[in-house]
């Protein structure tokens, strides 16, 4: 059964499932994987030939120009998935949704991205600002990012980076804008001299959120930052809906399967 045409994707997550790892989260076959083989082979993955520096399709795997242009804060970047069907409705089930025993699979497909790279000495989840935190009640990044460094020995460093400008979602706004809203939106209170750094968020859409960030870690001294994020979303590509739109919400938050 492909995934797309799976009942299981619009009916409620059977929690006991995910922990006793008996059946696949997609397609709900018996099986003693988070997700079965025949599930990952259908996950939407980045296209063949991108750009190494921003993952967008590209004829030649060569720099985008836009990426000649204005260089990222990044040096390099890796992304488990494309940001559509059904992994965006993954992402959303666990941010918006609160489906946190999806934390530790999103990070496995993430893991499988850079486990030949050579690691860094720290990990940093993008971080909320304190009132999106108590409204949402868990950073995303961090739930993600705890299990990385669990599997990985890299240390994390949950409070190195404070959001210290409450600013309009992302998603609300024209990607030429999205710069202009994170200006000057983090403060570190670390030295990171001589250091390797990862930054962790769950989507990359323009980019703009995890470069800011970037660009005061590496104020603060580091020699290397990279972008870990678990799907990347592009241009003109259909908006994901959020996980509120999708079927089976209600008030109790209940976790749902997308």
């Amino acid at each position: 059964m492909s995934i797309s045409s799976s009942p299981i994707l619009n009916r409620r997550l059977n929690i006991a499932q995910l922990f006793s790892h008996k059946h696949c989260v997609l397609c709900q076959a018996p099986n003693h994987q988070d997700i079965c083989n025949a599930c990952l082979q259908d996950l939407p993955g980045l296209p063949p030939v991108h750009c190494p520096s921003c993952l967008l399709p590209m004829t030649s795997p060569e720099i985008c120009g836009t990426c000649l242009r204005n260089p990222p804060a990044w040096s390099h970047i890796r992304a488990a998935l494309r940001y559509t069907f059904p992994a965006d409705a993954l992402v959303q089930a666990l941010k918006y949704r609160s489906d946190l025993p999806l934390a530790p699979i999103l990070a496995g497909l993430l893991l499988g991205r850079f486990r030949d790279d050579p690691l860094p000495d720290y990990l940093i989840p993008v971080p909320l600002h304190p009132a999106r935190l108590r409204e949402r009640g868990f950073n995303q990044a961090l739930e993600i990012s705890r299990h990385l460094c669990r599997q990985t020995g890299v240390e994390l460093l949950s409070a190195a980076c404070t959001r210290i400008r409450s600013t309009p979602s992302q998603t609300e706004l024209p990607w030429k804008n999205r710069p202009q809203n994170v200006r000057n939106a983090f403060t570190c209170n670390r030295n990171f001299s001589g250091k390797r750094v990862a930054i962790v968020d769950d989507v990359m859409t323009s980019g703009a959120t995890l470069n800011e960030l970037a660009k005061v870690i590496r104020r603060h001294g580091a020699t290397d930052v990279r972008a870990w994020v678990i799907a990347r979303a592009f241009p003109g590509a259909p908006a994901a809906k959020r996980a509120t739109d999708l079927p089976g919400n209600d008030e109790t938050k209940r976790p749902i399967k997308p």
